[in-house]
């Protein structure tokens, strides 16, 4: 038997239920193979009082400190956050909270090996938790972690020492594998692992009907993610003033919201831009099948999501160059790459506005990525590390 303990603070609660969606399956998917045992840890950060109290943290002091979520045990310990002050000490918070209750859970389950989901805070965290266990752990690199983590100078420093440390390390793209060698990660310790998809769950369907069921008819776009400068919505509603009849769709909730009903405003395309705010990630399919083309331009990824599940629906993304894109827009029928401006944007949308590529072919691209398959390399790999450990067992050590 496999006993993981996988440590995420991208997990879903009942306050925040799409925090996290991927992680959640993946490890749904670990857990159900024959063989292997999960728990999970997914820490909660909270600051102190009277802080807790306020309207963003109070929701997560009522979240249980043990559940059952989806099959799945949860726990939920509390970690001590200090807000406005930086969040380079975040890790040390987490591994000193964290560390009491593991050796509980290790009484009961003795789990062999720690899978951190992110690389910060949960891979430095994993790196300070392993150590005073005894245990290897792998730590998973998914795009932001790397790009922006990595490269902030108060906690790069703490990113590298943690790839170092650890047993093995995953990450979503081989772009992504190459962006953390070139930081001076061990490139040989670095395995892909590709993201999973639905493909029942995510399938084409009668675009039209199915605008009608949204309010909506004509040529429709939609970007699904954080509405933040770096996904560049911004650009997609810019497009806008020349895909003249087109609407767009925008998911997700984040702090350029204001700024991009502004815009919209300003632009006088107001009328043709829903922004939808957070929706459950059931919610999904149904958008992404409606849409002619998935607006997806990004500063930086690993290997997001929503391209896979938009191609799984039929639908073609329109991306830049960044992370794994070149992964899985890898055929004409997937999309286009292209150049991080509106131009681009509305020469690339035009395009395939003009001559859609049959939904059969955009869905062939998606069908490389499975969840069965996801969890299969996931156990590998963690069985590898626990085994690379067992000659240590016993080891005798000191004089």
């Amino acid at each position: 038997m496999l006993r993981v303990l996988t440590l995420s603070t991208l997990f879903p609660n009942a306050v925040r239920p799409t925090l996290g969606p991927f992680v959640e399956r993946q490890t749904i998917g670990l857990a159900a193979r024959a063989g292997v045992a999960v728990e999970v840890v997914a820490p909660v950060g909270l600051p102190p009082w009277p802080l807790s109290h306020h309207p963003h943290y109070a929701p997560l002091r009522a979240l249980p400190e043990r559940e059952v979520w989806k099959g799945l045990a949860v726990h939920r310990p509390r970690y001590r956050v200090w807000p406005l002050v930086g969040a380079a000490a975040t890790p040390a918070a987490i591994a000193r909270a964290l560390l009491p209750r593991l050796k509980d859970i290790r009484e009961r389950f003795p789990f062999d090996v720690i899978d951190a989901e992110f690389f910060w805070p949960d891979g430095p965290a994993a790196m300070q938790l392993a150590r005073a266990l005894g245990v290897p752990f792998s730590i998973k690199a998914r795009g932001s972690d790397i790009h922006y983590w990595a490269m902030r100078p108060r906690t790069r420093a703490q990113v590298i020492a943690a790839g170092h440390a650890a047993d093995g390390l995953l990450a979503v793209s081989a772009a992504l594998r190459d962006d953390m060698a070139a930081l001076g990660l061990p490139a040989d310790s670095i395995r892909v692992h590709h993201t999973g998809i639905d493909l029942e769950r995510f399938r084409p369907v009668d675009r039209k009907p199915a605008k009608a069921a949204l309010g909506m008819s004509g040529p429709l776009l939609i970007a699904v993610g954080t509405l933040m400068e770096r996904k560049g919505q911004r650009l997609a509603v810019e497009a806008l003033t020349e895909l003249t009849e087109a609407s767009l769709i925008l998911v997700g909730g984040g702090p350029d919201r204001p700024v991009l009903e502004r815009l919209a405003r300003k632009l006088g395309v107001q009328e043709r831009v829903r922004i939808l705010g957070v929706r459950p990630h059931e919610d999904l399919p149904a958008l992404l099948a409606a849409a002619d083309v998935a607006v997806q331009p990004s500063a930086s990824e690993g290997l997001a999501n929503v391209w896979v599940e938009a191609l799984a629906c039929g639908t073609p993304v329109v991306t830049c160059a960044v992370g794994g894109a070149r992964n899985v827009i890898d055929r004409p029928a997937a999309g286009r790459l292209v150049a991080r401006n509106a131009q681009a944007i509305v020469a690339a949308v035009a395009d395939l506005l003009a001559s859609p590529p049959p939904q059969a072919e955009v869905r062939g691209a998606a069908e490389k990525f499975s969840w069965d398959r996801n969890a299969e390399e996931l156990e590998a790999h963690l069985r590898a590390l626990v085994a690379a450990r067992q000659p240590m067992k016993g080891r005798v050590t000191g004089p």
